[in-house]
């Protein structure tokens, strides 16, 4: 790591020549600087103020396209030592590249998660769809040009306890998509990881499962938000020991994507010794302070009005330990790594039940030339409020395992990764053709309408595979009865009603049916 002096003269130089700092490159469990193969350690902050202050979670401050918080901030977070910050959520309509140029003349590389809060894999009601798709890698095309991106993660705690452990499956989709998609793209190999939390009865299997399987569904990093060290502690009673040799034979980076316990204040951070030292970096790659700002949660290392900056206790006790570190170094060609694959995936347990078999790969080409084959559709207009009765009457009376998606088992519809939308209307569709296409059969209260299809493309064709993930099991069928009614009634009662729909379809219908 560069000491400050170093730092302060590499800056002012750089100002004047403006040379992209080298891109992160990953050989093993180690990161390397790609242009002279030496090793970096993350030394990191959490730099983005809370998204969830407005009432409306669509609202947030994306930290990149602030280009007066960047100028006004990086001097402060140079002036730590830090080489890199961790940003949650970015708007890709937006021009990151002044604070993208400021950042990369301090010698700071960014990890930017690839969801915002209103489009995210939700743990309790895991999809993974066209409109995410399409989140992630406007993402990815925001900030790949840039060689201070250090990567991008993928997920941030979405399986946060056993409960939820079937969104996994959903995130190493996500994670497989968006590294083949920066390949397809040309991209240069940035590297996508996962986030994960420090839950007990998950921790290992988790972190096998991310590292588990075929190369191109393994995250290339991982990282894991540890809170364990508080105050005064020592790398044997915080906990650190255990966590070191759980993780020993890991096989790609890990890292503390979020650390820093606010239960005594103010934080010493006497842990980054151990972080940076010999008993834990031949197995972990550094780490990230949570967080630079000063809101409600109490983690911040400063306070922000305006143009003004002020620092508070935690910024000096970390900026002093963090210019006292000396993490031993070994070079890109010295280093052999001991294992070059994936590690054995978790067995399905009392804490562990995630499917190996992932969600296809969204196809957005697909949602739309079926949706124009259909003859009943979902009318224009339709308030989205009636979605759920929709659903829950329609998943009564007919299969709804094409639009459904489970990652216990395994098995997803083909219509799991399109919208809601056009899922309905292939219910609609559906239910009007076993009505023998009465008229009567397409209306619903006027939520449908009968319409001239505009494709010929056919679901029927459609190779089972894409079914049921990776898997190639078929999907199973429910056995529920076929109305022979051919007017409607909405009238729902019972779970069908109280079923919440939101953006979420996919669990609502694995309930329903």
């Amino acid at each position: 790591m560069w000491g400050f002096a170093v730092i302060a003269f590499f800056l002012s130089f750089a100002s004047l020549i403006r040379a992209e700092i080298p891109a992160i490159e990953i050989k093993g469990n180690k990161f390397f600087y790609s242009n002279n193969g030496s090793q970096f350690y993350v030394v990191g902050v959490a730099y983005q103020s809370d998204v969830t202050n407005d009432t409306n979670t669509d609202t947030f401050v994306d930290p990149l396209a602030d280009t007066a918080g960047c100028q006004r901030d990086i001097p402060y977070l140079q002036a730590l030592g830090i080489n890199t910050i961790r940003v949650y959520a970015i708007n890709t309509s937006l021009d990151h590249s002044h604070c993208m140029s400021l950042l990369n003349d301090a010698g700071i590389y960014v990890i930017s998660d690839l969801s915002e809060p209103s489009l995210s894999i939700n743990r309790d009601n895991p999809i993974w769809d066209v409109e995410l798709y399409n989140r992630y890698t406007s993402v990815v095309d925001a900030l790949q040009n840039y060689s201070n991106v250090l990567g991008f993660f993928a997920g941030n705690e979405v399986t946060n306890n056993n409960t939820n452990t079937d969104a996994s499956p959903f995130v190493k989709a996500a994670v497989r998509d968006m590294k083949s998609y920066i390949k397809e793209m040309g991209y240069r190999q940035i590297p996508v990881g996962y986030s994960s939390n420090d839950d007990s009865a998950t921790r290992i299997a988790i972190a096998d499962y991310f590292n588990c399987g075929s190369d191109d569904e393994r995250v290339d990093f991982y990282g894991i938000n540890m809170y364990e060290w508080c105050g005064d502690s020592t790398f044997q009673t915080s906990g650190y020991e255990d966590r070191t040799e759980e993780f020993s034979k890991y096989t790609v980076p890990v890292f503390f994507s979020e650390y820093g316990c606010n239960e005594v204040t103010p934080r010493k951070f006497t842990e980054v010794q151990a972080l940076y030292g010999p008993d834990m970096t031949d197995v972990w790659s550094g780490g990230i302070v949570y967080m630079y700002f000063q809101e409600v949660n109490d983690y911040g290392l400063v306070t922000v009005d305006g143009s003004s900056v002020s620092t508070l206790a935690d910024y000096s006790y970390l900026s002093e330990e963090l210019h006292s570190i000396s993490p031993t170094s070994i070079s890109m060609d010295a280093y052999t790594p001991s294992s070059t694959g994936g590690v054995a995936c978790p067995t399905t347990d009392s804490d562990w039940a995630a499917a190996t078999a992932l969600p296809p790969t969204p196809d957005e080409e697909t949602c739309v030339c079926l949706d124009a084959s259909y003859s009943c559709v979902l009318a224009p207009g339709v308030d989205t409020d009636s979605y759920s009765e929709l659903f829950g009457y329609l998943c009564g009376v007919l299969d709804c395992s094409e639009i459904s998606a489970n990652g216990t088992s395994g098995e997803y519809g083909e219509l799991s990764m399109c919208d809601p939308n056009e899922q309905l209307s292939y219910l609609l569709n559906e239910y009007y053709g076993e009505q023998n296409s009465a008229r009567s059969a397409c209306d619903f209260s006027g939520s449908a309408t009968i319409v001239t299809p505009s494709s010929s493309c056919s679901f029927n064709s459609r190779s089972p595979a894409t079914r049921t993930g990776s898997s190639s099991s078929s999907s199973s069928s429910s056995s529920h009865s076929r109305s022979s009614s051919s007017a409607v009634s909405l009238t729902v009662t019972g779970n069908y009603a109280s079923c919440l729909i939101a953006a979420f379809v996919g669990a609502c219908i694995v309930a329903a049916i």
